[in-house]
């Protein structure tokens, strides 16, 4: 592989990976605090997805604001999720809680195959129609703008350059959240220790819920990017993307937030790269990443930035 193909597979596994980081955030906070592994977190990405596209198509709102306004229902619906099937059984063994979560995910996928129909759909991209076109950037002296950036010979898509700068914009707010808010230090002292922080004045269940809402926020910005990048819509689009996500929170160390971004980008960056090396085993690309799994699993279960106390039984 020539120096520039590397680099453009680079720039592209970077961008893949970052979608995977947006959604593995929402598995490691919520199982940072309640040890719960939320499989409903995909249906609540493609359910982001058919709010963008409704807001596009059928409202004809603008597609900034039809995004904004995806990313806040996916929010509230992470929020709803919460209070409705997780509140009541906060408190009863984890297995009910592992049932809840797959009963859930079972369901927003029946729900949208019901208001939705189960028959895929073209995503309209929500940005500019002047992105259809090609910029060429250096060599010649015309500028036109399309989904191709062209930099020394080298092609990087318009879409990988969107993906990597709304991700980056997003992981930079969530570390100000995190640790420089009250709400962040409150969740940062739940995944620490539930009954003590309860005890101290701090309402656990409000920051379980503004958890669920933030990272359910990160899935749908993941969602639209990812239609965007593959458009296509249908009821179990989140499963793959979904388990690719968790599988990049293990790898990373279930519960680190750091371990998820780290995760998701070394997936995405291998993943290409092994396409790129052996195109043949392009086939295989959705089982290489849960060999990854096995292998980590195998060998440190608590992955590369986990504790060793999170993953005891």
């Amino acid at each position: 592989m020539d120096p520039k193909t590397l680099l453009q597979n680079f720039i592209n596994g970077l961008s893949l990976g970052s979608l995977y980081a947006l959604i593995a955030i929402g598995y490691t906070m919520v199982y940072g605090i309640l040890r719960l592994i939320n499989f409903a977190h995909g249906d609540i990405f493609m359910m982001a997805v058919y709010f963008a596209l409704f807001f596009v198509t059928l409202a004809q709102l603008p597609w900034y604001l039809a995004a904004i306004l995806a990313v806040a229902c996916a929010a509230l619906l992470g929020f709803t999720v919460d209070r409705i099937a997780y509140k009541p059984i906060r408190n009863a063994p984890r297995i009910s809680a592992l049932i809840t979560a797959i009963g859930v995910s079972f369901f927003l996928e029946s729900l949208a195959v019901v208001v939705f129909s189960g028959i895929p759909r073209s995503f309209r991209t929500i940005f500019p129609q002047s992105l259809n076109e090609m910029i060429i950037i250096g060599g010649e002296m015309e500028v036109k703008y399309g989904r191709e950036v062209i930099v020394g010979g080298i092609r990087f898509p318009v879409i990988s350059l969107i993906t990597l700068i709304v991700a980056a914009i997003a992981l930079v707010f969530l570390w100000w959240f995190i640790f420089k808010t009250k709400v962040g230090m409150a969740m940062r002292a739940v995944s620490l220790d539930i009954q003590t922080t309860s005890l101290m004045g701090v309402n656990v269940d409000r920051v379980i819920g503004m958890t669920f809402a933030l990272g359910s926020a990160l899935a749908g910005i993941g969602g639209i990017l990812w239609a965007i990048r593959y458009p296509q819509v249908w009821p179990y689009m989140g499963f793959i993307p979904g388990m690719k996500a968790f599988v990049a929170a293990v790898f990373g160390g279930i519960g680190s937030v750091p371990g998820a971004v780290l995760g998701g980008l070394i997936l995405g960056i291998t993943e290409v790269m092994m396409v790129g090396i052996m195109p043949g085993a392009a086939g295989y690309r959705d089982a290489f990443a849960f060999f990854i799994l096995i292998i980590v699993l195998s060998i440190k279960p608590s992955g590369l930035l986990g504790r060793p106390e999170i993953v005891k039984v």
